[in-house]
């Protein structure tokens, strides 16, 4: 009779369980599709460390548990301790420990229908292990330099005041050359007095030399493709393969080990560069992830993240094998705090969105206005296109030709860079600097930063037939940048014929366009030494012998190097190159009738923009001789000619008709 009534009590357990169970399962809610997901209210912050206890949380809507691990070191070894989180608030998952945790390690681990999805340091983590599989429980006040609370943003009083010098952390100190310490690491922008065999200034000291105001780092955050444990292998990677966002990337610190290092050095870095006047941007890869199955998006919250085709393969307008899900508002929500958190955390001073046609508008309109919040002066460019169709509708994406719709957003201009060195789908075919004509509206839209003129022939400029850009500052001025060839492999490829002499020439001609036009100038690291890559298109895996700069050039080529220090220094001098404004532009600015092709010239009148120059021509000749061009009667001080620089004067030419040289710019004054 007691076995019976056991029997039956284990019995009855054994159905309660199941009851609890299927009740728990069934009153789980279900998801009709992804825009009834939860919204996590307050920050996405997954961890909170203090003195006496640590509180972990993990937005996972779908999961059925989550468990936290956690580890004494950021590799290797086993979780010398197991947690089962629990089901809190708008699908997050929380757990709170009441000990002090600084100096471990954690993961996450989701369980969804029935199967563990692999252990992840979160979306959200903020230090990391090595390679970035851990996050680490750190004090972020740790990572602080001495001073970082003084730290300040250089002075910009106008976005038309920006010249921006894009560079890669291990190409720009990596060579033996630079006389850097630090080479290839965050640490090489803190080191001043270093200098080349020749004895010209590297490093910081080149930059503020050139006198560029920000630089624009390549990515730096956690990327997945460098084995950080194995840096002496001279693995190279430009970056865009996102593992973590919101950590620096360990191959850049001088322990990668250390979650500590990578964050301190980084700020260090940015201190410095302040000191230096130099304002920071951060190229941000928010588009993609480096793979979606084993990404930390898709261990947490399985599917939301991505973009879907109507067969339930993942989009792929990145041409990375997925593209991300900006819509989605718990995807713009983490990319609006991420960088937010970059510009609070590490003082960043503007953001360069990677294809950021992938976006949508809305998207990147929260985040001008977020970062308009802790700093308006924060630059926000991006790249105005997408590497295939996305799965949106363009009218709503972040493309260039919407960005009228996006106030205090920047794109780059594809239409003056390839109307002066030819189409970017044929390296061998030359625009305006080989003398092949119908490049010129192409160029004058570039010269006007994108805005309406009355004396453009639209029709006639490539890739759009109607201005773009609400202000000139919106308008990203370059002919060359990290992708695609740069400048001077580009002219070797579409004018083969071309004499080291004429190559300097053309070079000089090309950055006179970008640095005197009225949308911001962009400059790649190197090309204001004559920089090449070896003829190689896309370097984003060849070793240093391709994409390290050489600095023994800046020996070699000091004319071009002086000539462009001198058509940076003009520009910031004389506010009519940089007037910022659409409406003074069209009434300041008057091209000048030419005769034949291949000559621009433009005045800039009236003291424009308040210039102590009364009027100012500039005159492009893209011809292999001399032409005749006209201008208004009067006597000119020239400030540039024949691949020559200076503020001062280098004589004196007459109107009516003057001649300009072959391949090369002219700019005078009276």
């Amino acid at each position: 009779m007691k076995k019976y009534r056991i029997l039956n009590l284990s019995l009855f357990a054994i159905i309660v369980c199941f009851v609890v169970a299927f009740s728990s399962c069934s009153s789980k809610k279900k998801y009709a599709s992804y825009n009834e997901y939860p919204i996590r209210s307050g920050s996405l912050t997954e961890m909170e460390s203090a003195l006496d206890s640590t509180k972990f949380m993990l937005w996972a809507p779908t999961a059925d548990a989550v468990r936290l691990m956690l580890y004494d070191s950021g590799e290797g070894g086993h979780a010398y301790q197991t947690f089962s989180m629990n089901p809190g608030k708008e699908g997050t998952w929380i757990f709170s420990i009441n000990k002090n945790l600084r100096g471990k390690f954690y993961t996450f681990d989701v369980k969804k229908g029935g199967h563990w999805l692999g252990e992840t340091p979160g979306i959200d983590a903020r230090a990391v292990g090595i390679n970035g599989q851990r996050a680490a429980i750190i004090d972020m006040r740790a990572t602080d330099p001495e001073g970082w609370s003084r730290d300040v943003r250089p002075a910009l009083k106008s976005p038309a005041d920006i010249i921006i010098y894009e560079m890669h952390h291990r190409d720009f100190s990596i060579s033996r050359t630079s006389g850097i310490k630090n080479r290839g690491k965050f640490l090489a922008l803190t080191e001043h007095g270093t200098t080349n065999p020749g004895h010209l200034k590297t490093g910081i000291d080149h930059l503020v030399e050139l006198g560029i105001t920000h630089v624009q780092l390549l990515p730096s955050f956690d990327f997945a493709s460098i084995d950080e444990s194995k840096l002496n292998e001279n693995k190279y990677n430009w970056g865009y393969d996102p593992q973590n966002y919101n950590v620096p990337d360990g191959s850049y610190s001088t322990d990668p080990s250390n979650p500590i290092t990578r964050i301190k050095e980084f700020k260090e870095m940015v201190e410095a560069l302040h000191k230096a006047g130099i304002r920071v941007i951060l190229d941000v890869v928010y588009n993609h992830t480096f793979n979606a199955k084993e990404s930390n998006f898709e261990r947490t919250v399985p599917g939301y993240f991505y973009r879907q085709n109507p067969d339930s393969t993942l989009c792929n307008a990145s041409g990375c094998g997925n593209e991300t899900a900006s819509n989605r508002l718990m995807m713009r929500k983490f990319m609006i705090e991420s960088v937010c958190y970059w510009a609070n955390e590490y003082h960043i001073d503007g953001f360069r969105f990677d294809l950021m046609g992938i976006h949508d508008i809305e998207t990147m309109n929260e985040i001008r206005a977020a970062l308009n919040k802790i700093d308006p002066t924060i630059f926000v460019l991006g790249e105005g296109w997408s590497a295939s169709k996305p799965a949106l509708s363009e009218d709503s994406l972040a493309m260039k030709v919407n960005v009228g719709r996006m106030p205090g957003i920047a794109v780059f201009s594809d239409e003056m860079r390839d109307g002066l060195r030819g189409p970017f789908a044929n390296d061998h075919q030359g625009g305006f600097f080989a003398g092949i004509p119908g490049s010129e509206e192409s160029i004058k839209f570039g010269i006007v930063g994108g805005v309406p003129h009355p004396q453009i022939n639209y029709d006639s400029v490539n890739y759009c037939k109607a201005p773009w850009a609400l202000q000139p500052t919106q308008f990203i001025s370059y002919i060359s940048c990290h992708d695609d060839l740069c400048l001077v492999d580009r002219l070797k490829s579409c004018i083969p014929s071309l004499s080291p002499q004429s190559l300097d020439a053309i070079d000089k001609l090309g950055q006179t366009v970008v640095l005197t036009s009225q949308g911001v100038p962009f400059l790649y690291a190197g090309e204001e030494m004559m920089r090449d890559k070896k003829g190689v298109r896309n370097s984003f895996q060849s070793p240093d012998s391709i994409n390290a700069i050489d600095w023994n050039l800046k020996t070699l080529h000091q004319d071009v190097f002086q000539y462009d220090k001198g058509l940076i220094a003009l520009r910031m001098m004389h506010p009519a190159f940089r007037m910022g404004d659409a409406k003074k532009i069209s009434e300041s600015l008057q091209f000048l009738p030419v005769v034949g092709s291949n000559l621009i010239a433009y005045q800039l009148k009236d003291h424009a923009n308040g210039d102590l120059w009364e009027d100012i021509i500039v005159a492009f000749n893209g011809r292999a001789s001399s032409a005749k061009l006209q201008v208004p009667e009067g006597k000119y001080t020239v400030v540039c000619m024949r691949g020559m620089v200076n503020a001062n004067g280098l004589g004196t030419l007459y109107g009516p008709e003057i001649y300009v040289p072959a391949n090369s710019a002219l700019i005078m004054y009276k």
